[in-house]
């Protein structure tokens, strides 16, 4: 991984190949994004570079993270993420990385938080089937079953698949191609679909599958 970027999805489209396909894309707004801080082996213990995504109002910020912009001069950014790829010598505080960073027929990784959908029931959590509705079921139908063995050991062993909440996690999709760049825009548009409603934060960076 050489190449990072931040970005925000800004929904699903459709795009044409040169043989008239349909190509179901997201649109991502990615970048521009600056360079706020390079971490090396000999301060931090590894190597990585920090960026920031989108414009921040210098009033917003506390004084922790007003120190820590000052010290890059750089600009206050709303989001700040790490990234550690296999060479950050190119790589200086203060630099710009926009969407051109990236080119049609990449390989890339796309890190989002997923939409959360709150307490959900085995059925659409973890894609149970659902009980007889013949005689004696009762309204039930949706219901969990039976959870436990026998009297030995008479408990609900630790990870068994119940109701809980769903979604609202980190999410990676892997190797997905980017389809176009429109770098004017600081657009990029990935094939297929990407974690996190509309105006969610990912994370784009360079396939490890590539």
């Amino acid at each position: 991984m050489v190449k990072a970027i931040i970005g925000k999805k800004l929904g699903m489209t459709q795009l044409f190949d040169e043989k008239g396909n349909v190509v179901p894309v997201t649109v991502v707004e990615a970048g521009p994004c600056v360079v706020s801080q390079k971490k090396t082996i000999e301060n931090d213990g590894y190597e990585a570079i920090q960026i920031g995504f989108g414009d921040l109002k210098a009033n917003k910020v506390n004084k922790p993270m007003k120190g820590h912009f000052a010290k890059g001069d750089v600009a206050p950014k709303k989001v700040l993420r790490e990234f550690r790829l296999a060479d950050i010598s190119t790589y200086n505080v203060g630099d710009i990385i926009k969407a051109d960073v990236f080119a049609q027929g990449d390989k890339v990784d796309v890190v989002g938080t997923s939409k959360g959908k709150g307490t959900a029931g085995v059925i659409k959590r973890w894609n149970f089937g659902r009980l007889k509705e013949s005689h004696g079921t009762g309204p039930v139908h949706r219901h969990a079953g039976s959870l436990g063995a026998c009297s030995s050991p008479s408990r609900v062993f630790k990870g068994k698949k119940l109701a809980g909440h769903l979604g609202n996690e980190r999410v990676t999709v892997q190797n997905l191609a980017v389809v176009k760049i429109d770098s004017e825009n600081n657009i990029i548009a990935v094939k297929g679909a990407i974690p996190g409603p509309k105006g969610g934060i990912v994370m784009i960076s360079d396939s490890v599958k590539a």
